[in-house]
This record gives structure tokens, C-alpha cells and sequence, in this order.
């Protein structure tokens, strides 16, 4: 790997195109040509994941709502992209595919993550590439590729630039991410890929009240809208036009209006000239319906339901863990939301207090009921919940920011004060599905995933047949990546067709 150094430069010069930031992640694109065995498996990994979380959240409102933009722009000629749980024999326009794809994956909040510098779920990346792939008649090692390169790009920015303390909102590293992954996928040349990065991240920086206050369904359009901003992209400089530039260094760019100013530097890691991605290997999935802090205090949740603690003797519960733990799903975020019962389900699953509460209390944990008005509202939960607080403790903190992958910490230490004085104390560091965890995700957990995901609401034949086309994803023609979609049972999709056109 090669450390890119990314700063604003002076007043009176001209950045050389060469050392551009959106240069090099084009160049990485154009030149992306294969994938080791271990990685192609890992992606399959990550459509089948995909798929799981997609089904699961079919029917919700927010799901819905975005099925029914997308049903509206029919593509043409029959031979767009599908929409993920209708029918196979019906298209739509691949923007709009990918916005309703995008939102289904995103909103149980239940896919992939990759934290580092910035926060991350490049799983986000997969619903435009596939939705374009389906629309162009890519075939299956090109879509590969593309999501490959997606995953690089997007988890390298995320490595070397820190949106977040700006109040950034992440999608500003998906959507160049999406852009450059198309750019492999569709074997565009270096120049128009370049173009496309540079308009993707100009029309993708938003700020992060999505996550915070009153969280509502945006945290899941956030990203599918920057998937539909970047294959838009893509479509205006295949046509010759050009973009802002440069788009990272200039000086009234993002790093010296939106970031650390001029005179900052950062550091973006980038493969050596022909070595081959494997950044998605870095990246970790969600076994839990919740943010990716939370996994590992579900986890304790169930170790401390297993030691039968009397609830009622609970006086106080401490959740020492990172910085990020604490301002961003903990006490420190002083989100009054998160200790509301009444509060979204959005911002409950950014509640470190009451997802420990939850799992203390049951033993488990499930994408819908542990989510419900009901189960919010448990009196014996509400007050276990309020006897929780989270606190900063340098030691995760810097197991946070550790620079090495491997040695990153995830998880945190649960202290319990009961009322004899008592202390009971558990602790984890990283989730068990984490890679670095007591029992990492393999092929048979996603397949297991999908399986529980959309019990009842996909036939088992039907899921096999998904699960043949995965199989030899690098291998399918153009027709079976027109096929890559699971398809509800009969009735069991609601709001699958509509008489609306358009967005009116």
C-alpha cells in the first residue's frame, strides 16, 4: 500500500492532474482487472447480506415509499433493473432501481460496516452497481470487479479522511466510491471515471443531522440517494461533460471549506501499482438489527442475561467504550431521544442504552420486536434503560483509532453496581461476528442470515436459486445478472405496482 497525500494547494497554481486524489482512485479503477479467490468469495458474501437486510425491511414504509418512485419510471424497453422483491420480469429506469435497492439494504441498518477515520457501510455501494449492471448488461465478472473497486475506494477515503468531526455525513465518501466502481464495471476510460468522482463527491456532501436528534427514514435514503447521484454522474460525463476540479485539493474545494481547512493534510492508503483489492476483507457485517456499536453490547446483553442478575437490585450500569460509543449512540450525544420511549425506531437503534437493556433483558434480539411501541415501553425495560449511562475510556478510545485493522476494538467493558455494593464486570472487545471476534462470519452464517431474514417471506426454492447465481457470480452471463434478485413469494410484497408516474 502507498500513502496518497491530500492537501489544498496554494493560491496561483495549478495542481497537476497526476496528483489528484480523484486521479488516482480513477487510475485504481480503470486498471482493476482481478480478484483473489478469498475476496470474490467475500463478496458474495456481501450480495447475499445484502439480499437478507433488503427482504427483511421489504414492506416497511420508508421501503415502500421508495418502491413506489422507483415504480413510476418503467424502463422503456423492458431491460433496466429489477427491483429488489418484485417480479424479475419487469424493469425500471436504474437510478431510481438503485434508490429503492439502497434504501431496502440500508434501513434495518443491518449490513456491513467499516470504521476507521470515518464511519462506514460499503454494502451501500452494491444496489447502484448491480441496478446499473442489470441496466448496461454487464455480466457477472464485471459486476464483480465494479463492487470490488467500489469497496477500495470507499474504505480507503473512509481510512484517511475524517468527515465526521465536520459534521460531515458519510455518504460523501460513497458516492465518489459508487462512481469509480461503475468506472471499472463499465470499463470506462481513466479521463471520464476521473469526471464522474469529481461530480459524484461535489453533489454528495451533506451534513450528519440525519444521525442526530430525531432520527428518521433519511438515514436510509442518505445512501441510496448518493448511489443515484453517482450513476447520474456517470451518465453526464459518458456524455462529454466535466466537473469541478479538483474537487478534494482546490481552493474552494471540500478539504478547505468543508474539512480541515487549507492547511490540513491527509493521508489516504491506496494498492501499490497492479496489486490486487482487498479492503473488503477489513470490512465486518452486522449479525444484529442496530448500529455497529451496539453489536458487541448485545452481545454482553446476552452474557449478562445468562448470569441471572436480579433486575430490581441493578442501582447503576456503566458502558466504558470509545468516543464514538459515548457522543454518538451514548449518554454524550445528550439526545433526550435516546432515553424516549416514544422515540423512532430509527433512534432507538442508535441508543446504546436501550439496545443493552433490550438484550439484558431477553436474552435476544430481533429486527422487528425488539422495536416495537410495546417493547419500548416495558415498564421493567424503562427502568433498566435509565439506570444506564455510557463513559469515555481512553483505552477504547484508542483501540478505536488503532492505524492497524487488526487490532481495532469494537466492543466495550459493562460494569454493574447492585445495591449490597456488589460490581459484576464483562467485556468485549469486538463483536463475535467481527473478523477479529469469538466466531467470525463465514459463507454458512450469511446463507443462515438470509434464511431467517426472509423466513415466511421468500419461497426455499427461490432462495436456492439466489443462492446458485452467488455461487458462480464472477461467471454469469449478462441474462443471470439480469436475474440477481430475490423475488418475494406471491403476495407477500405489498405495494408492487402503482399507477403513479413519475415522482407525482
Amino acid at each position: 500500500m502507498q500513502n496518497h497525500i491530500v492537501k489544498t494547494h496554494p493560491d496561483g497554481t495549478i495542481l497537476p492532474r497526476e496528483e489528484q486524489l480523484a486521479w488516482k482512485l480513477a487510475q485504481l479503477a480503470a486498471h482493476n482487472q482481478a480478484a483473489d479467490a478469498d475476496v470474490i468469495e467475500m463478496i458474495g458474501n456481501r450480495v447475499i447480506d445484502n439480499a437478507a437486510v433488503a427482504l427483511a425491511a421489504i414492506n416497511r414504509p420508508p421501503v415502500r415509499n421508495a418502491r413506489l418512485l422507483a415504480l413510476g419510471y418503467p424502463h422503456p424497453h423492458n431491460s433496466g433493473a429489477r427491483l429488489f422483491g418484485a417480479a424479475n420480469d419487469r424493469s425500471f429506469h436504474c437510478e431510481w432501481a438503485a434508490l429503492a435497492n439502497g434504501v431496502a439494504v440500508r434501513e434495518l441498518d443491518m449490513h456491513d460496516t467499516y470504521l476507521a477515520a470515518d464511519y462506514s457501510h460499503p454494502g451501500d455501494n452494491i444496489p447502484g452497481l448491480l441496478a446499473a449492471a442489470q441496466q448496461t448488461g454487464s455480466n457477472g465478472r464485471a459486476l464483480t470487479l465494479g463492487i470490488l473497486t467500489a469497496y477500495e475506494v470507499q474504505m480507503s477515503l473512509v481510512t484517511g479522511i475524517c468527515l465526521h468531526e465536520h459534521k460531515i455525513d458519510h455518504v460523501a465518501h460513497l458516492a465518489p466510491a459508487v462512481a469509480a466502481g461503475l468506472g471499472t464495471m463499465l470499463q470506462m476510460p481513466a479521463e471520464q471515471i476521473y469526471q464522474a468522482i469529481n461530480q459524484s463527491l461535489h453533489l454528495a456532501c451533506a451534513t450528519r443531522q440525519s444521525r442526530k436528534g430525531d432520527i428518521t427514514s433519511w438515514k436510509a435514503y442518505a445512501p441510496a440517494q448518493a448511489n443515484k447521484i453517482a450513476i447520474e454522474a456517470v451518465g453526464r460525463v459518458r456524455l462529454g461533460e466535466r466537473a469541478p476540479s479538483p474537487i478534494y485539493e482546490g481552493r474552494d474545494a471540500v478539504i478547505a471549506y468543508m474539512l480541515s481547512g487549507p492547511d490540513a493534510e491527509y493521508r489516504v492508503p491506496l494498492p501499490d501499482p497492479g496489486e490486487n483489492m482487498r479492503a473488503i476483507l477489513r470490512s465486518y457485517t452486522k449479525e444484529h438489527s442496530a448500529e455497529y456499536q451496539a453489536q458487541a453490547l448485545i452481545d454482553l446483553g446476552f452474557r449478562l442475561h445468562a448470569l441471572h442478575i436480579d433486575l430490581y437490585q441493578v442501582e447503576d450500569v456503566v458502558i466504558r467504550t470509545s468516543h464514538h460509543t459515548h457522543y454518538v449512540i451514548g449518554t454524550g450525544a445528550n439526545d433526550p431521544q435516546k432515553m424516549d420511549p416514544d422515540a423512532s425506531r430509527e433512534t432507538l437503534d442508535h441508543s446504546a442504552m436501550y439496545i443493552l437493556a433490550v438484550a439484558w433483558e431477553d436474552g435476544a434480539w430481533h429486527h422487528v420486536h425488539s422495536y416495537t411501541s410495546e417493547r419500548a415501553h416495558r415498564p421493567s425495560t424503562v427502568a433498566l434503560w435509565h439506570k444506564i449511562r455510557t463513559a469515555e475510556v481512553a483505552e477504547w478510545t484508542q483501540a478505536y483509532h488503532h492505524p492497524d485493522p487488526d487490532h481495532k476494538k469494537f466492543g466495550a467493558q459493562v460494569v454493574v453496581r447492585l445495591a449490597d455494593g456488589t460490581q459484576i464486570a464483562e467485556r468485549l472487545d469486538n463483536p463475535n461476528a467481527h473478523y477479529l471476534g469469538e466466531r467470525p462470519f463465514a459463507r454458512p452464517d450469511y446463507i443462515d442470515k438470509l434464511t431467517v431474514l426472509t423466513e415466511g417471506l421468500v419461497a426455499p426454492a427461490e432462495v436456492e436459486r439466489f443462492l446458485g447465481l452467488v455461487d458462480r457470480l464472477p461467471d454469469l452471463t449478462p441474462e443471470e445478472v439480469g436475474q440477481l434478485n430475490l423475488v418475494a413469494a406471491e403476495g407477500m410484497l405489498e405495494d408492487a405496482s402503482s399507477s403513479r408516474v413519475g415522482i407525482l
